[in-house]
């Protein structure tokens, strides 16, 4: 089966492109404004997403990339799920999953790395901190992975995985699962959480460790923006996180050191109880933090 390496990009809609210039700035992206969108860049400078001015917030699109020799097979297997094709931009081709969400998938770079991230060495006479005065803005180096609020995460992670070639890495019954591509990636590279209807919930964005993700959380508070859930540890993926609420009800994550898995590994999927699956210390979950604010009333 041929798989997708990487995602290139996503793009979210939002009623206020000041407002998230505000949000993203904050966050310690790279905010490119073009005046009918915004551009988040980070790290070596790769536009990872595009705001768009809409009435609510949702996303847009989804773009994924590929190796070349894998364009073709994917093309197949996606055309042989059933879903429906549409023109898109002319790159790739683009198409919607079984929840209407719209995807491109096209060649090019593999943002995952290829190794896991590792903590620099630490020289043993020099003092393991510095001061509060000696921290500079956290500034996230790459989009780790993207979380999707599904009617029915079953579906989605089967899909996913006929279509795009993404792997099962783990879940907690039919509630939350993570799924990674098989070229070396995270522990997820696209999530799934239950809702009764889809929607965007979180974007992660990888920093070197705990320490960048508190420091995460303090700059947002100090900006402004004091909702969200963490300091903690997930259980699931293993990363230290953050997440800060955003102006819509979605969120951005401060995330490090996730579990990595190696090309052409088999990771042993599991099954985990909910009680046992979200979160290993930290404090309790905010009601709103699973709240899908695209979902119409009950």
């Amino acid at each position: 089966m041929s798989a997708v390496h990487s995602i290139d990009h996503f793009a979210l809609n939002v009623p206020s492109l000041s407002e998230a210039q505000q949000f993203f700035d904050s966050f310690g992206l790279d905010v490119r404004n073009l005046g009918e969108e915004l551009q988040l860049l980070a790290g070596d400078g790769h536009v990872w997403t595009r705001v768009l001015p809409a009435a609510s917030k949702s996303l847009a699109y989804l773009s994924f990339n590929c190796f070349e020799a894998d364009f073709a097979a994917l093309r197949q297997q996606v055309e042989n799920s059933g879903v429906r094709f549409v023109d898109g931009d002319g790159v790739g081709f683009w198409f919607y999953d079984p929840d209407g969400n719209l995807l491109q998938v096209k060649v090019g770079a593999k943002h995952m790395p290829d190794t896991p991230a590792v903590l620099p060495a630490k020289d043993l006479q020099v003092r393991g901190t510095g001061t509060r005065a000696d921290v500079s803005q956290v500034r996230p180096r790459r989009l780790s992975h993207v979380l999707l609020f599904s009617p029915d995460v079953t579906r989605a992670v089967a899909f996913y995985n006929q279509a795009l070639g993404l792997k099962l890495s783990d879940h907690s019954q039919d509630i939350i699962a993570f799924t990674h591509a098989p070229y070396g990636c995270d522990h997820h590279l696209v999530a799934f959480c239950k809702s009764s209807a889809k929607g965007f919930h979180h974007a992660a964005w990888e920093v070197p460790d705990i320490d960048s993700v508190g420091n995460g959380a303090a700059q947002m508070a100090a900006a402004g923006h004091v909702e969200g859930w963490g300091t903690g540890r997930h259980c699931l993926g293993s990363n230290y996180f953050h997440y800060v609420r955003d102006p819509w009800g979605s969120f951005c994550e401060y995330s490090a050191h996730m579990d990595y898995i190696d090309a052409g590994s088999e990771w042993p999927a599991g099954d985990f109880p909910p009680e046992n699956s979200l979160y290993l210390w930290g404090p309790a979950v905010p009601d709103y933090f699973i709240f899908n604010t695209e979902a119409p009333p009950a």
